[in-house]
C-alpha cells in the first residue's frame, strides 16, 4: 500500500521530529572536542532531558554513541566513526589525494598509499606503485588491521582514547599476521603514545616480512582523522625521517585541500 497524505502528515508530527534530535545530537558530538555529558547536550540544544536520555540510549544500543559510564559522559561511537570513513571513502577523498600521493611516490621513488579508517581496519582507497620495487599486499579495495599498520597507527593516535578503547577493548580484537605487533590494550596504548610523540607512525615486518612503511594522519576541520599517507620500502638503507617527512608534508598538503 502507497501511504497517502495523512500517513505522510503523521510522520511529520511524530517519526521526523526524533530523527532531527537524534541528527542534532551527533551533530553537537561530531563537534566537541570531548566526552559531554548529557545534561549539557539537552542545555545546548534546547530539549528535554528525558528526550536526550532516550536517543542517547538508542543511539549507544547501535553504536553510534557511547557511554562513559565512570564521567557520566558521552562521545561517538564506533558506528557514527565507520559512517565518517564512508564519508571519507567517496570519490571527494581519492580525487584530491591521487595526484599528491602519485607525487609522493614519484618523489622518494618508493610505492605510497592513502587509506581511511574502517571498524578496526584500514582501506585503502589509493595506490601508487613505484616501478621496480617490492610487490605488497595493499592494493585499492583490500583491507588490514588498523593495529598493524603505518596508516591505522596514525589514524589511530589522532582519535579521543575512548574511541581507541571501543575498538579494541580486549586481546580478542587483535588479529596476527607475522607474530609481530601489539596484541594488547596496554600494548596498543603505549605504542600510540610513541606515535603522538615522534609525529608520524612506524611499521617494520608486521604486514609482510621485511616491508617497512612511516605513516601520518589526514585531519578535517574538526580534528577528526579522515585519512592517512604512508610509504612502503625494504631498503633498510633509506632514512625513516627523511621518508617520514615527505609523508607528513603530503599529508598537511591533502589536510589544506580538504579545509577548503
Amino acid at each position: 500500500m502507497i501511504p497517502d497524505i495523512a500517513d505522510a502528515a503523521a510522520a511529520s508530527t511524530g517519526q521526523v521530529p526524533a530523527a532531527e534530535n537524534t541528527l542534532r545530537i551527533l551533530r553537537y558530538l561530531a563537534g566537541r572536542p570531548a566526552p559531554v555529558a548529557a545534561s549539557a547536550i539537552a542545555r545546548e540544544l534546547s530539549l528535554p532531558r528525558s528526550t536526550v536520555y532516550h536517543l542517547l540510549t538508542t543511539l549507544s544500543v547501535h553504536g553510534f554513541v557511547l557511554h562513559l559510564k565512570e564521567e557520566r559522559r558521552w562521545g561517538l561511537g564506533t558506528s557514527a566513526f565507520e559512517l565518517a570513513g564512508g564519508y571519507a571513502r567517496q570519490q571527494p577523498l581519492a580525487r584530491l589525494g591521487r595526484p599528491l600521493v602519485a607525487a609522493l611516490s614519484d618523489r622518494l621513488g618508493e610505492s605510497a598509499h592513502l587509506a581511511v579508517m574502517s571498524g578496526g581496519d584500514v582501506l585503502y582507497i589509493v595506490e601508487e606503485r613505484a616501478p621496480r620495487r617490492p610487490a605488497l599486499v595493499t592494493d585499492v579495495g583490500v583491507r588490514l588491521p588498523a593495529h598493524l599498520t603505518a596508516s591505522g597507527r596514525a589514524m589511530l593516535a589522532a582519535l579521543p582514547r575512548e574511541q581507541v578503547r571501543a575498538l579494541y577493548p580486549s586481546a580478542s580484537a587483535f588479529p596476527d599476521r607475522t607474530g609481530l605487533g601489539p596484541r594488547k590494550p596496554s600494548e596498543l596504548r603505549e605504542l600510540l603514545r610513541e606515535v603522538r610523540a615522534r609525529g608520524y607512525a612506524i611499521e617494520d615486518s608486521e604486514i609482510a616480512d621485511g616491508l617497512r612503511s612511516v605513516g601520518a594522519a589526514v585531519r578535517d576541520h574538526a580534528g577528526w582523522p579522515v585519512a592517512a599517507v604512508a610509504v612502503t620500502w625494504a631498503d633498510d638503507a633509506l632514512d625513516e625521517v627523511r621518508l617520514a617527512d615527505a609523508v607528513r608534508e603530503t599529508a598537511a598538503v591533502l589536510e589544506s585541500r580538504l579545509k577548503r
